[in-house]
């Protein structure tokens, strides 16, 4: 760029960037500013213009000072005391020349209208645009192009076709140069140059956003050239099939997500209830201790091991399992051992049972729901089309439901604890004089399901509140799916699992969520009439 094209840049009405590019252009030429206690004191106080202007010097810079402190200013983070400027986060305060610690006693915030605030985000995505971190050029180019998607603004042309050309567009990942590239196309879609439309039209096909659709319909009404005309009709086209596929693809995960929380939900009771015939109305609230004890688990990390925090769910999952197994053979030892064989005494036992474990947890911790916090492994989501973002937490349960799925299974079809439940559940009897030890086995097994419940909680507890409810509104459904799929079959579990959640979330996506229960529980009623034993029916001896 010559000098006299960047004084026009520089002077062009409304340009945020004036002070970038030319500090841009002096770290080019090997002119490396730091940051002093007169400019940051200058960025701190002062007319929005001049606050803007050393902004930009700032920025170019390369002074690691310099870029700490304008990513402070983004985050409100910094405050002045007389002549100083101090970056304060917490209880902990620095000052933003020397970086050596101080005291924020007698510090005022500093003013950011929403000029200022706007362009410390725009200056940002400059210095980030430009700078080596992979990553954060991503992130800045998506969220340029997200601002430009919902307020086109001329004034940031500037910065995107700095960043698009030399000596930086080989510096550029290619997939923020993509990026950048619709944000341009953004800007280029409402031009006076029929040939820079018509080169957005064609970019901005293959964005398929909801926002891209709206901005091309608005500007297909406004077109005059029919060339262009043409081609934005042609865009609008594609646009829409690429949103049809995304939200068919999006409805689908959200229903295997659905699935695989039923699936963690059902497969507790379809141990206590398909192989032991037990009708345990408190497994939701089985499922709601394994989500406390993740939240007790949390809160000790946090405060015992700090540093070690992003882990805490690994140590939740066994702490959930062991504290909602020994519940459930309490349970079992203290009353449904008693009852056996009598399956309305049971309901109407366990129905109490649940009723004194929400009123404990009450007790406990409170009537209302506690935070349960996601690491951050666990938080965002990875991009798969345009306009659908599949969220990590949720992927993350789905994978998690198959390993329990299948190591549940392996423990029932493979290990002497799985032959002494099947040989209980099929002959008592026979069983027992074969030397099994029937009661100690039951107590095993509704162990088991009861702290397979637990893990359940810990899933739960990463995608909605918890709460002494929490159980309440999947002991329903838990039953359905067990039902559904067939009593004492693990393969009929997961296939009732998944189907009811895809079928509850297509519906629900065109009849709203409460027609949607009513379906799905239409359409159990009326499966279940015509095959009372569920989609896997026992044979042979079994049955």
């Amino acid at each position: 760029m010559s000098l006299q094209a960047l004084w026009g840049v520089m002077h062009r009405p409304g340009s945020l960037f004036a002070g970038l590019l030319v500090g841009l252009m002096l770290a080019w030429s090997g002119a490396v500013l730091a940051l002093t206690p007169e400019d940051a004191l200058a960025f701190a106080e002062g007319d929005t213009s001049d606050r803007i202007e050393v902004m930009g010097r700032l920025a170019a810079s390369g002074d690691e000072r310099a870029e700490a402190l304008i990513r402070a200013m983004a985050r409100e983070a910094v405050k002045v005391r007389g002549e100083q400027v101090l970056i304060v986060e917490g209880d902990a305060a620095i000052d933003a020349v020397t970086g050596e610690a101080v005291t924020a006693d007698g510090a005022s915030s500093v003013m950011i209208n929403n000029r200022f605030r706007g362009a410390v985000q725009r200056t940002l995505a400059g210095m980030d645009l430009l700078g080596d971190d992979v990553r954060r050029q991503r992130e800045a180019a998506l969220r340029l192009r997200a601002n430009l998607f919902n307020s086109p603004d001329d004034s940031q042309l500037a910065l995107i076709d700095n960043a698009l050309s030399p000596p930086y567009a080989s510096q550029l990942d290619s997939r923020a140069r993509r990026t950048l590239e619709d944000a341009r196309a953004a800007l280029w879609l409402t031009s006076s140059d029929p040939a820079q439309r018509l080169a957005a039209a064609e970019a901005l096909a293959d964005v398929g956003q909801t926002i891209v659709r709206s901005m091309l319909a608005r500007q297909l009404e406004a077109e005059t050239d029919p060339a262009v005309k043409a081609a934005i009709a042609q865009s609008l086209a594609t646009v829409d099939r690429a949103l049809m596929r995304s939200n068919i693809a999006g409805q689908m995960f959200t229903g295997i997500s659905l699935g695989s929380i039923l699936l963690l939900a059902a497969l507790g009771l379809a141990i206590t209830y398909g192989l032991m015939g037990v009708i345990n109305m408190a497994h939701g609230e089985l499922i709601m201790i394994g989500a406390y004890a993740t939240y007790v688990v949390q809160g000790l990390f946090r405060q015992y091991l700090p540093g070690a925090f992003e882990w805490y769910l690994l140590a939740a999952l066994p702490v959930a399992f062991l504290t909602s197994a020994l519940v459930g053979a309490v349970m079992e030892r203290g009353v449904i051992r008693w009852l056996y064989g009598r399956p309305l005494e049971t309901l109407l036992a366990t129905w109490g049972l649940s009723l004194i474990l929400m009123q404990g947890v009450r007790s406990l911790f409170g009537a209302q729901n506690v935070a349960v916090e996601n690491p951050s492994w666990m938080s965002g989501g990875v991009v798969v089309m345009g306009n659908l973002t599949l969220p990590w937490n949720r992927i993350i349960i789905i994978g998690f439901a198959m390993v329990v799925l299948l190591a549940v299974a392996l423990l029932i079809s493979r290990t002497r604890l799985g032959l002494f439940v099947r040989g209980v559940t099929q002959n008592r009897p026979i069983a027992s004089c074969m030397g099994v030890n029937t009661v100690r086995i039951d107590t095993y097994a509704f162990a088991l399901g009861s702290g397979i419940a637990g893990l359940a909680g810990v899933a739960l507890s990463q995608v909605g509140n918890v709460g002494p409810d929490l159980g309440q509104g999947y002991i329903i459904d838990s039953f359905m799916v067990v039902v559904l799929g067939g009593v004492g079959q693990l393969a009929g579990t997961v296939y009732a699992a998944l189907g009811l959640g895809l079928l509850n979330k297509f519906i629900e996506g065109w009849a709203g969520a409460v027609l949607a229960k009513i379906a799905v529980l239409v359409f159990i009623i009326v499966f279940i009439q015509k095959r009372p034993q569920g989609i896997f029916a026992l044979k042979g001896r079994q049955a």
